[in-house]
């Protein structure tokens, strides 16, 4: 595995990819060019699941769920780990995705997340398609109100700016527009459907204009997580709205699936000692709407929020026919919390979101709650911290998280789909 010019892309990759992420101008822009274009030429390839997922509807390749990852933290070393237990196992329905609320406390902007991700399938020599999604595109609900068409534009410059950075999998999430004192479904739903439908249109018209190739997979969503929990009136009130509107906006292709609410929490519920507490999901429900989704042309539904569960209710999933499911919070658990991570870095973290994020502290919320919930938002500021850690370090936590991934494609039914994945999705 050999660059254009014979360095050993395996034994550069590390330098290469930290240049990519804390370098300066000409230097970090030629780095992330140099990793891409590497990538291309082993066969390693942004791609988008939407063909996938179309089939998907149609009753093929049944029996498992996507395993979506959020990677938030030592992004590069956390690839790694997926992509390892990704060949063991030889999966290939795997997405690799980012929030937009991620993207700014994580300090990782879409190009700089592919890069990462490529880089650690050089690394790694994982072979062929790599989905990379934008998750939950959310429009914040007080902007909105005041703001309609700026807080819209926000999120549109977000979807070119990852379209442009090779992210063909968007998750439009509307849900927060939802208006439960309306007194129907469908108007409940309106703004959610309306706005969804908007920003389908406007990706489809980009994906012309940049000249994309693959039709990008567009999800929708109708339960804000950790809201009340979904239902298949909703779900249906939903779809009807959106498919209406978007015949009448010129027949432009949509949504691949549908996330759901069906009693998660991001990050978990957390009791006071810190510790989380048992979350009930409603897998029926869950399996009925992944139904329904189908009967609307979709992939299925989507369920967020699942990554702190217990391992035992992960078979559930694929069982109801969940179409993909996103994982997040506990990986980034396992590696403040692993053993080797570094007691005073650690210390660091706890010292600064007591400073900067006091104001997020609800009444009556013990320090380890609190610390629970806002610890994510060191991610940014720490980042090199993180990265600088030594490789010895970065290693046993990598190898911690090679388990969980296993463990979560095994209990997903993920293996031996990278076949089944190289049958649809094509360079």
């Amino acid at each position: 595995m050999t660059g254009k010019k014979g360095v050993s892309m395996s034994e550069n990759i590390d330098t290469l990819i930290y240049t990519a992420t804390f370098g300066v101008d000409a230097e970090k822009e030629n780095a992330r060019k140099s990793i891409y274009e590497t990538a291309l030429s082993m066969g390693i390839y942004p791609a988008s699941i939407h063909d996938f997922y179309m089939a998907r509807g149609k009753h093929q390749f049944e029996g498992f769920s996507v395993p979506a990852i959020n990677v938030r933290m030592m992004s590069y070393n956390m690839a790694r780990a997926i992509f390892q237990a990704a060949n063991n196992l030889k999966v290939g329905a795997l997405i690799f995705e980012i929030a937009r609320s991620e993207i700014g406390y994580t300090d990782q902007r879409p190009a700089e997340f592919t890069t990462s991700i490529l880089a650690a399938a050089i690394k790694e020599n994982f072979v062929g398609p790599i989905f990379l999604q934008g998750d939950h595109y959310q429009f914040k609900l007080k902007k909105f109100l005041v703001e309609p068409q700026k807080e819209a534009q926000a999120i549109k410059d977000l979807i070119r700016e990852s379209l442009e950075a090779h992210f063909y999998n968007i998750d439009i999430d509307a849900s927060t527009l939802v208006d439960l004192t309306k007194t129907t479904i469908s108007e409940q739903q309106k703004n959610n459907y309306e706005q969804t439908a908007d920003l389908t249109v406007y990706i489809r018209n980009l994906e012309k204009e940049l000249n994309l190739g693959p039709t990008v997979s567009v999800g929708g969503e109708i339960g804000e997580v950790g809201g009340k929990n979904s239902s298949p009136e909703e779900l249906q009130a939903y779809l009807e709205g959106y498919q209406a509107l978007l015949q009448a906006k010129g027949n432009f292709v949509g949504l691949s699936k549908v996330s759901v609410q069906t009693g998660t929490t991001h990050g978990g519920v957390v009791l006071p000692d810190g510790t989380l507490a048992k979350v009930k999901i409603d897998f029926d429900t869950l399996g009925i709407m992944s139904k329904e989704c189908q009967t609307y042309g979709l992939g299925g539904a989507v369920q967020h929020g699942a990554s702190t569960l217990p391992e035992e209710a992960f078979d559930n999933f694929p069982k109801k026919g969940t179409l993909e499911v996103h994982l997040a919070t506990e990986f980034q658990n396992m590696t403040y919390d692993h053993p080797a991570f570094p007691k005073e870095l650690k210390d660091k973290v706890h010292e600064y979101v007591k400073a900067n994020c006091a104001d997020e502290k609800k009444d009556g919320q013990t320090e380890e709650q609190f610390l629970y919930k806002t610890r994510k938002k060191a991610i940014g500021p720490f980042k090199k911290d993180c990265w600088d850690l030594s490789p010895e370090i970065q290693t046993e936590i990598r190898n911690k998280l090679v388990e969980k991934f296993t463990t979560l494609f095994n209990k997903l039914n993920v293996v031996n789909t990278k076949e089944i994945i190289a049958q649809v999705i094509h360079k």
